[in-house]
């Protein structure tokens, strides 16, 4: 502060960064000093000297231990009690415990901040904020360790639902009837290291697969649609949940999700997605009840991608063969006459009549589910674009950044823990972990 004074002094100009940083450099000095002395525990008393080891035995006292920690106002040092069982030969401080830095080298405050900064970015960016914004000096590997610790606990708190859910113990969640409650399904690959793919099929035949694919879900409330009828998504309404895992495992997660939001009271349940079967096979097995949409937008992609093999190099054709097919017969939802005109198509290329066989098999099984105009005349969404989002939003933004490659454990901590900041539910979570 002296050579600041003694700058303004000489020049007459003050530097109010440099003011800012020297305060909260010496005020941070200040609070660790405090902190340090607040963290000096006593030795106990002759008659409490023995407490219960975790093998049944008794630990005895034997001296006070110093240990180093990163705090957020730089490092200090604890003094506590060390006990050691003269069965077992382990070491304890419950005082760890009871400061929540038990096996770690980092106060609860730093942690938090690490797991905010490795949600958000990657983590040697992570590593910048955290000495920018916190005047912190950290590690790289330090904000990867403790944010994806705090992903796995997510995960398994979010593990230890699912089997209450697979159990059917699960709470009845009381409140308002919902009036429109949506669930949407995607998948999207993620970059991985060499390992988590082995003996997996890439997409090009005969070359190994590159990624691992999250499966993400969404649940949303709509309650309002515009003057021309489109539906309006609630504000703030929309939650995420996803992970790497079987299609059967996300079944289970998602509709623990949709439960939690309170599937129950939906007065209507909508499910959308695209045509892929895994999803309205877990549509079948979970949301039995939910009325089915495939995603227009989807549907509309599989005629354009056929009309540019029935008419390649011929844009006015498809043009005009699209006018009839999706506008006319998908748009409306007349989807048996659309399959009889693309049973009509005669074909004699082997490739594009066993094209032409899977598209048709793709509208007659998803008929149901493309009746467009009675879904807008009821005001609902028809487009799966909240999952699209999502999976961009809540896996590309973190995961896919170039140079990535992750390990199937650590994109699940991530993904934890990304879906907790974002459904805003982190802030209970971490009252109570502790509480726990």
């Amino acid at each position: 502060m002296r050579v600041v004074f003694s700058a303004r002094h000489k020049t007459g100009r003050l530097d109010l960064e440099a003011i800012e940083m020297a305060l909260r450099a010496a005020l941070h000095q200040a609070g660790a000093a405090a902190l340090r002395q607040l963290l000096q525990f006593e030795a106990p008393a002759a008659d409490q000297r023995d407490i219960p080891c975790r093998c049944g035995g008794q630990a005895h006292y034997r001296e006070l231990r110093s240990k180093s920690i990163l705090s957020a106002l730089g490092e200090v040092t604890v003094s506590r009690p060390y006990y050691r069982c003269p069965h077992c030969h382990q070491g304890q401080s419950p005082a760890d415990a009871e400061l929540d830095i038990e096996n770690t080298e980092s106060s609860p405050g730093v942690r938090r901040m690490q797991a905010l900064v490795g949600h958000q970015a990657p983590f040697d960016h992570g590593r910048a904020q955290m000495k920018l914004l916190a005047g912190l000096e950290v590690t790289t590997k330090a904000v990867e360790r403790n944010a994806e610790a705090i992903g796995e606990d997510i995960a398994r708190s979010e593990q230890q639902e699912i089997r209450k859910a697979v159990q059917l113990d699960l709470p009845v969640i009381v409140g308002e009837p919902i009036p429109i409650l949506y669930a949407q399904m995607d998948g999207t690959g993620v970059p991985v290291v060499k390992k988590e793919t082995q003996d997996r099929r890439g997409k090009a035949a005969g070359q190994p697969a590159h990624t691992r694919e999250v499966k993400l879900g969404c649940v949303f409330t709509q309650t309002t649609w515009d003057q021309e009828g489109y539906a309006i998504r609630d504000p703030d309404s929309t939650t995420y949940t996803g992970a790497i895992e079987t299609a059967e495992e996300f079944g289970r997660r998602l509709y623990l999700e949709a439960w939690n939001r309170g599937w129950n009271r939906a007065e209507k349940k909508v499910l959308i997605g695209d045509g892929a079967e895994w999803i309205w096979n877990l549509a079948a097995e979970h949301f039995p009840s939910a009325i089915q949409i495939v995603d227009l937008y989807h549907a509309r992609q599989h005629l354009w991608e056929l009309a540019r093999k029935l008419y390649p190099q011929n844009q006015a054709r498809q043009k005009a063969w699209i006018k009839i097919h999706q506008k006319r017969l998908l748009d409306k939802g007349k989807i048996e006459t659309l399959v009889e005109s693309l049973r009509a198509i005669d074909c004699v290329d082997a490739e594009l009549a066993e094209t032409l066989r899977t598209e048709i098999g793709y509208f007659q099984q998803n008929a149901e589910r493309m009746r467009y105009p009675k879904f807008r005349k009821q005001h609902f969404f028809v487009g799966s674009g909240v999952i699209e989002a999502g999976c961009k939003t809540v896996v590309g933004c973190r995961l896919k950044r170039s140079g990535m490659f992750w390990t199937v454990r650590g994109a699940n901590a991530i993904l934890a823990l990304r879906c907790s900041h974002l459904n805003r539910r982190f802030e209970d979570y971490w009252e109570g972990r502790r509480a726990a």
